[in-house]
This record gives C-alpha cells, sequence and structure tokens, in this order.
C-alpha cells in the first residue's frame, strides 16, 4: 500500500508535471511549489498565509544572488556600477514577466474570481511576482545549486542584450536637463489605485518647457523612472524598448 507521501508526490506530478518538463525541474515535494503559484485572493481568512508573498521575498533574493555570480563570472573587467545597471534589467519586472510568460506560468496560478485576466499587461507584474516566488520554491526543495541552473537556463541568452547596460531612466533624465541647461525634473504622485496587494502608482515629471510625460509603476520610484523613460523617449534621447511596468 502506498504511503501518504507518496500518493501526495503523485498527485503533484500529475498536477504539476507538464510545468516540471518546462523549467527542467522535478520537485521531491510540491507544497511549496502550489504556495508559489497561489494569489492572495484566493485567501479564505484573513490569516490564510497560503500564497506566493512570503516564497516572492526569498526569490527575489536567491534571483539576485545568481544574477550577480553571472554577471561577476561573464564581465570580469566591468566596474560595480555597469554591473549594477546590468542586474537590475536582468530582474526588472518587465524581464521577469516575460520569462514567465516564456514558460507559461499563468496556465498555473490559482487566482480568486478578481484576478481572471493573468495575460494582460495589467497583471504582468503578478506573473513576475510568482516567477520569483517558483524560484525560491525550487532553492527550498533542492538547494542554491538547483535555483542556479534555473536562473542560468532562462537568463543566460539576456546578459548580453543591447540595453542591459543603460543608465537608469532617472538618472539619465536629470543629467540630460542639466547638460541642456534646465533646472532638475519634477516628479508629482498623480493617481494610486488598485487594492493595497497590487497597488498602481500614476506619476507625472515636468521640465521647464516641456510638456509633462506620465508613467506607471508598482511603486512610486518605479512609476518616476517609467515616467522619466516616457520623457527621455519623447525628446529623442532613447529609443522606446516597450514597457517595464
Amino acid at each position: 500500500m502506498a504511503s501518504a507521501s507518496t500518493t501526495s508526490t503523485e498527485r503533484g506530478r500529475k498536477r504539476f508535471g507538464a510545468l516540471e518538463k518546462r523549467i527542467g525541474y522535478a520537485f521531491c515535494s510540491h507544497d511549496n511549489l502550489e504556495r508559489a503559484l497561489t494569489h492572495a485572493s484566493v485567501r479564505k481568512k484573513a490569516d490564510d498565509g497560503f500564497h506566493y508573498e512570503r516564497l516572492e521575498f526569498l526569490g527575489d533574493r536567491v534571483l539576485g544572488l545568481a544574477i550577480a555570480d553571472m554577471l561577476n563570472e561573464e564581465f570580469p573587467q566591468a566596474n560595480e556600477g555597469e554591473l549594477s545597471l546590468r542586474l537590475n534589467a536582468l530582474v526588472n519586472g518587465k524581464t521577469l514577466a516575460e520569462i514567465a510568460d516564456e514558460l507559461g506560468l499563468h496556465q498555473f496560478i490559482r487566482t480568486g474570481g478578481d484576478l481572471k485576466e493573468l495575460t494582460g499587461k495589467r497583471m504582468r507584474n503578478v506573473r513576475a511576482d510568482v516567477l520569483e516566488a517558483l524560484i525560491a520554491s525550487i532553492y527550498i526543495d533542492g538547494g542554491l545549486e538547483s535555483a542556479r541552473k534555473f536562473v542560468q537556463r532562462f537568463w543566460a541568452d539576456r546578459l548580453h542584450e543591447a540595453g542591459a547596460a543603460r543608465r537608469d531612466s532617472k538618472t539619465h533624465l536629470q543629467e540630460w536637463a542639466h547638460a541642456n541647461r534646465l533646472a532638475s525634473p519634477r516628479y508629482t504622485e498623480k493617481s494610486r489605485t488598485g487594492p493595497d496587494h497590487d497597488p498602481v502608482f500614476t506619476v507625472s515629471v515636468k521640465l521647464p518647457g516641456m510638456a509633462i510625460c506620465l508613467g506607471k509603476g508598482r511603486s512610486k520610484r518605479a512609476a518616476e523612472q517609467a515616467a522619466a523613460r516616457a520623457m527621455l523617449v519623447r525628446e529623442g534621447v532613447w529609443q522606446d524598448e516597450g514597457e517595464e511596468f
């Protein structure tokens, strides 16, 4: 007669086997994987912690370490500033969501009734968060080396992408403004919408004699970066490489 743990593993294989093939890792226990794929909107009680948020916190750190190690090996002559820029580009929400979409993670995420449309731009941040939680579940189940192999598999081809070492948009906009003898950019929070667990900030940026530009993000800082990026693109300083939000 099969033990309870064996039966549980078999159920996990049946439910998550397709995902395990995509990510190239077979779990010993599927408990944390299930947690990683569960959104907080599924909670039936306020104190129900069976969702991905704590795993997202851990996965963010594991991913950062793995990417930093890869960059240190791949760019031995790069200074700390360049490495930081490359790391930020490789762990931002846009990159994470792209990889989540490559894996088809939205097919496995459990959500409440208000989060059914997971494939649109508005839910890009949810898919990015789940990917970080997935990394944490691999780390807990198989250790750092297993998590590192997963990151190497899906990030290696992105290390040399053209925009990876570009200055952050707020810094670049301020330097561009000063080079053109303009005052520093002024940022204003215009609105905050969405639930507490998934807020969306809208921020404007203004330079003297120019129309404002708006940006949206999951934090005020991210929205400011988006607004600065929009102005740099509008003024022809940067090429438009798509939204990061």
